[in-house]
């Protein structure tokens, strides 16, 4: 099976909140209450710990901030197509969110801690072009990938048809759409689209969607980060669906 790195004090946390089993080995450098206590935990779950200084994270880190813990664990496997069609028969009125080659680990890490944090039924990205679960990403989503289910797919427009003929209510974001998003159909099943950080949702993408609204911005600036714009999006149809 293979194994990937986590790190970051919110990543393991939340690694060993849901899946202590697959965490494998962990490197430490208590350096502050919070590693000190995280430290403990991990010792409680019955998981071996090495400790290390600063300089021999940075060398296992390949760049990212590490917060003083990594980790090396078995991941969860991403869902594939027939995967999130099960997913989609099980659920009464799933909320998916579906990004459209957003290509910075970063950006994907928040809009995943988003969707998590809205009660999302499961994150949808294509295979190629885009950004996919990396260290970068995992430490961006402070452990809300091991909360919510996370599907790769091979064909982006093929597997929105199938979304739709779930009957879900397909609404993708773009800047120049006549209706805005509080205008939009949320309270049922629905799937919020969203597009690239540079060029928005591709065109294939874009003729999949039942609706394109906007996010009003009635200020100076023009446009929002993706992970931003997700987030509103999301937190809007928790609104629209009662909150729950």
């Amino acid at each position: 099976m293979r194994r990937e790195m986590a790190m970051g004090v919110n990543a393991v946390s939340g690694l060993l909140d849901v899946a202590p089993e697959r965490i494998v080995r962990v490197w430490l450098n208590p350096s502050s209450d919070r590693l000190t206590r995280l430290g403990q935990d991990l010792s409680a779950a019955g998981i071996s710990i090495e400790h290390c200084d600063t300089r021999a994270l940075d060398r296992r880190s390949d760049g990212i901030r590490h917060q003083g813990v990594i980790v090396e664990f078995r991941p969860r496997e991403p869902l594939t197509e027939s995967g999130l069609e099960q997913l989609l028969e099980r659920q009464e009125r799933p909320l998916l969110l579906v990004l459209d080659g957003v290509s910075d680990p970063h950006n994907l890490g928040a809009c995943i801690r988003s969707a998590a944090a809205a009660g999302a039924s499961a994150v949808v990205v294509p295979k190629n072009r885009a950004a996919g679960l990396t260290a970068a990403s995992r430490r961006a989503a402070a452990g809300a990938t091991e909360r919510i289910p996370f599907a790769i797919v091979t064909n982006l427009a093929r597997s929105l048809r199938m979304i739709g003929d779930y009957g879900l209510w397909r609404v993708g974001l773009a800047g120049d759409a006549e209706s805005t998003l509080y205008e939009a159909d949320l309270d049922g099943a629905a799937a919020l689209v969203m597009g690239s950080e540079e060029r928005g949702m591709r065109r294939l993408t874009r003729e999949q969607c039942d609706q394109l609204v906007r996010i009003p911005m009635p200020g100076a600036i023009e446009s929002l980060n993706v992970s931003v714009a997700a987030g509103v999006a999301l937190f809007e149809a928790l609104r629209a669906r009662g909150g729950a």
